[in-house]
């Protein structure tokens, strides 16, 4: 279950109060570190905690919010002094808020996702003169690491294989090779790219494959590891074409069988 918009932006606001007040505390004092606070008591332990975490959550929106109103809010709150903003106006800046950093995080993500694009457009046009590599008419790339001699896929072909997936910096995404475990995947349930890049492999064959952002993730990328406009590197064995005779020896697979190995996912 997620809170409700609202009541995030409020533990935000606490952050951001609390953090306010150690700030003006601490210059109270004259220095710009402020001491370190005696922990001798359960009561101080936690507060220090509730302190650390409140700073973790403030983080993001720190740029967004005057200090020195924030800490005038707090104190007017706990005096018992009436608020300068009612609820009906609190709750109206709190959607006005909520709006400013969705823009914020879109034009962040609009930049990023610029940044990618161009260095993946600046890699592929360099990697395309590299020895041994090919460029396909959508602009996949690849490079064969070891001929097969079997079948090769059609469209709706459900396959197995064992993969291994990086960025472009090297950063590891998904491999079979550590659970010794082929994957078997559906190859129209799955971004042009890659479809595109095992159709081109016949069984036994081991390719290497730059994938562009537009035949994978694209702008919007896939969870927190793939950014937008991404460009993704796969090294891929095809084993087995279902229902296709030819499959080939698993060369991940144990020497003994292992009963409590799972296997990686498709």
């Amino acid at each position: 279950m997620h809170a409700p918009r609202h009541a995030t932006l409020s533990l935000t606001l606490l952050a951001i109060l609390f953090a306010a007040g150690c700030t003006r505390d601490a210059g109270s004092e004259g220095t710009n570190t402020a001491a370190t606070p005696s922990l001798d008591t359960d009561r101080a332990r936690i507060s220090y905690m509730v302190g650390l975490d409140m700073a973790k959550t403030l983080a993001p929106v720190k740029d967004e919010v005057d200090l020195e109103i924030a800490i005038a809010a707090i104190r007017a709150v706990h005096a018992g002094r009436k608020p300068a903003l009612d609820d009906a106006q609190a709750n109206a800046v709190r959607d006005r808020f909520g709006e400013i950093l969705r823009k914020k995080q879109e034009l962040a993500m609009r930049e990023l996702a610029r940044k990618n694009l161009a260095e993946a457009d600046a890699f592929l046009e360099k990697n395309r003169q590299a020895d041994g590599v090919k460029t396909t008419a959508s602009g996949l790339q690849y490079q064969v690491l070891r001929e097969g001699k079997g079948a090769k896929p059609g469209a709706n072909d459900t396959v197995r294989v064992h993969y291994a997936s990086t960025t472009l910096a090297g950063a590891k995404l998904e491999s079979t090779y550590a659970s010794h475990h082929a994957a078997s995947i559906a190859l129209n349930r799955v971004f042009p790219g890659w479809a595109e890049a095992v159709r081109l492999m016949p069984i036994g064959g081991k390719y290497r494959f730059w994938i562009p952002p537009a035949l994978a993730h694209g702008e919007r990328g896939s969870g927190e590891k793939i950014e937008p406009n991404m460009l993704l590197v796969f090294e891929v064995e095809l084993l087995e074409i279902a229902g296709k005779p030819g499959a080939a020896p698993d060369p991940a697979a144990p020497r003994l069988a292992d009963p409590h190995a799972h296997g990686a996912g498709g």
